[in-house]
């Protein structure tokens, strides 16, 4: 059995653990929390400028950082080896300076959202469960801040946070087969983006008129972890304007 590593810093702590035979796991917390995403951000960047032999791709998420790598071919790099070089080149250069260097280096977005109605047929519910009327919960919504995480379950789909706690919202109970593309729904204090037409449990409280994944973009998403985001609200007639323009 692969043993796991843990390697106290100075500075922070991280534990490195094999994820099956493909994949080594950097954890630096157990909570959705600014200042570990950024460090997980930071961690990203410092293994990709490295160019380790054999890793295939390098993703942070909300508490920790996955490599990939190809355990065959000239270099058949192993975890242990792999573990220890992560470990060395986060211990060299993963520290406050780093952090604060990867916070500027999100570009700032600005998401148009057209609010409630046929766009958001949650937005009732999410204002009653938090006691608040529609329109307090979409200032709450557009409140600057917000920060993104990770992509998640589909292409150029951001994860988007941490809310104010009044939008501690669970997710529906009974999620929906089919989400339009374009809808901005929130649960957890966060908000997630679908970029395509899908399944999802999520409240949809609107939806933007931007394309956020294009294939055949560069990049191909609108988002990237680390931008920060700032919602802002429109009316149904600036939303179809929008929304006809991208044809």
């Amino acid at each position: 059995m692969v043993q796991s590593f843990s390697f106290p810093s100075s500075s922070t702590a991280w534990r490195i653990r094999p994820q099956g035979d493909r994949c080594v796991m950097v954890y630096f917390g157990d909570r959705i929390d600014m200042s570990i995403g950024r460090l997980c951000l930071a961690a990203a960047r410092l293994v990709r400028e490295a160019n380790l032999p054999g890793v295939m791709d390098v993703v942070p998420s909300f508490i920790a950082l996955a490599v990939h790598y190809q355990p065959t071919g000239v270099h058949r790099p192993r975890f242990h080896e792999l573990a220890a070089q992560i470990d060395a080149i986060l211990h060299q250069g993963l520290d406050p300076q780093a952090q604060e260097a990867d916070t500027q280096a999100g570009r700032e977005v600005e998401i148009p959202v057209c609010y409630g109605g046929e766009y958001g047929p949650d937005l009732q519910d999410v204002a009653r469960h938090a006691g608040l009327t529609p329109d307090e919960v979409v200032d709450l919504h557009t409140q600057p801040g917000a920060f993104v995480f990770m992509l998640g379950f589909a292409p150029g789909a951001p994860y988007i946070g941490v809310h104010d706690e009044r939008l501690n919202i669970p997710r529906r109970a009974s999620p929906r087969t089919a989400v339009p593309a374009g809808s901005v729904a929130v649960a957890n204090r966060q908000s997630v983006l679908y970029p395509s037409r899908s399944p999802g449990g999520w409240n949809i409280i609107g939806a933007t008129p931007l394309s956020l994944f294009d294939p055949h973009g560069t990049p191909a998403t609108l988002l990237q972890p680390g931008d920060r985001v700032r919602f802002v609200p429109i009316e149904e007639a600036e939303y179809r304007r929008l929304l006809e323009a991208r044809r």
